[in-house]
């Protein structure tokens, strides 16, 4: 940093340069020196002591899990979009619960997430991606280092578009980069083996359904009227003559 001043034409006038590292966050430069001295780092200290009955009702809809590891032998963290009530939960308490669950129950070593975006409603269910970027953001580095992988099981048109469009600008770059989009539960098992995590019920049927209808998630129903699931007729109309005696067969040739 470099300042200088000067005068001219009756006027003072001074020029503080910045240099470029300073543009993350200038504030600090410009600080007198008694307030220097109470500068400190704002990053979220997982060790500090949380109190678990803040996050009983969280626990209890078991939106965030630790449970078990892929095959590449990374912890799985499982978050389960449909059970987070996002219109009563806020979004600072909702990066405090998930920093409890990793400060309690993750183990040292890489890590991944699996999030279950089945049936997720916007209104409902979504707390917005500008929440999501602050709680990553927020994350102290070593964290960010750890989580390799965000498996994106079931993601919808709208949110493969939103991620698509605005997820450079909304997520950083190390998150970006690391989701995975998993459309099947057939293909997660190519990830995580069958068993090892989980799965609700309303995900297993849903898949099921996708299993037929392979569109579902994007908005577009090949079969709204499930013609396909109505029963074969055992004759087909051409055929009923086949079965007339041989007097109706007569009749209907020469008389009809």
């Amino acid at each position: 940093m470099a300042s200088a001043s000067g005068s001219g034409s009756g006027s003072d006038f001074s020029v503080l340069v910045l240099g470029s590292d300073f543009a993350t966050d200038a504030g600090a430069a410009l600080l007198t020196t008694a307030d220097r001295e109470e500068w400190h780092d704002c990053l979220p200290d997982l060790s500090a002591p949380a109190d678990a009955s803040d996050f009983t009702d969280l626990e209890e809809l078991q939106v965030v899990r630790v449970q078990g590891t892929d095959r590449a032998g990374r912890t799985v963290v499982r978050v389960v979009g449909k059970f987070f009530p996002a219109p009563v939960i806020e979004g600072e308490r909702l990066k405090r619960y998930v920093f409890y669950k990793l400060r309690t129950e993750l183990p040292e070593g890489p890590f991944c997430i699996l999030y279950m975006h089945t049936t997720v409603q916007s209104d409902d269910n979504n707390p917005g991606m500008s929440i999501l970027r602050t709680i990553y953001e927020d994350l102290p580095p070593e964290y960010k280092e750890r989580l390799q992988v965000f498996y994106f099981l079931h993601p919808g048109l709208r949110s493969r578009l939103a991620i698509a469009t605005l997820g450079r600008l909304f997520l950083s770059g190390g998150l970006y980069w690391k989701i995975k989009y998993v459309s099947r539960l057939e293909y997660l098992w190519g990830d995580i083996r069958k068993g090892e995590v989980e799965i609700p019920e309303f995900v297993t049927e849903h898949d099921k359904v996708l299993e037929h209808r392979p569109l579902t998630d994007y908005g577009i129903e090949p079969d709204p009227l499930h013609l396909g699931d109505v029963p074969a007729m055992g004759y087909s109309v051409g055929r009923y003559e086949d079965k007339w005696s041989p007097e109706d067969r007569f009749y209907s040739r020469n008389y009809m």
